[in-house]
């Protein structure tokens, strides 16, 4: 015999909402140096933050001109990943190119 007590469920439901949250957005961000040639900059842009090449061409001017430019807003692990990949690309190919996050 099963007794059934909406109240009690949906008093659950709601304090189960009430819980939930979205993760913290962060933003990735790219700073402008006097080394790293804007070609690779734009290579970057499009491989590590898939951004058309346009929209990484613009960036990369933007960041010329700024100082700093924000690459994307992100997840934390995410976030974290893209920084990582971009800093190892940069790397590799002798550049000093910096890209950091902050939380949004």
């Amino acid at each position: 015999m099963s007794i059934e007590k909406p109240d009690i469920q949906e008093e659950i439901h709601e304090i189960i909402e009430e819980k939930t949250t979205e993760p913290p957005m962060y933003k990735v961000l790219l700073h402008n140096d006097d080394y790293t040639t804007k070609e690779f900059v734009v290579e970057v842009l499009i491989a590590v933050f898939n951004k058309s090449i346009d929209e990484a061409t613009r960036l990369m001017w933007q960041v010329h001109r700024n100082g700093i430019g924000i690459c994307g807003v992100y997840p934390y692990e995410m976030a974290e990943t893209r920084v990582s990949r971009a800093t190892m690309a940069a790397r590799e190919n002798g550049f000093p190119l910096k890209t950091t996050m902050e939380r949004e």
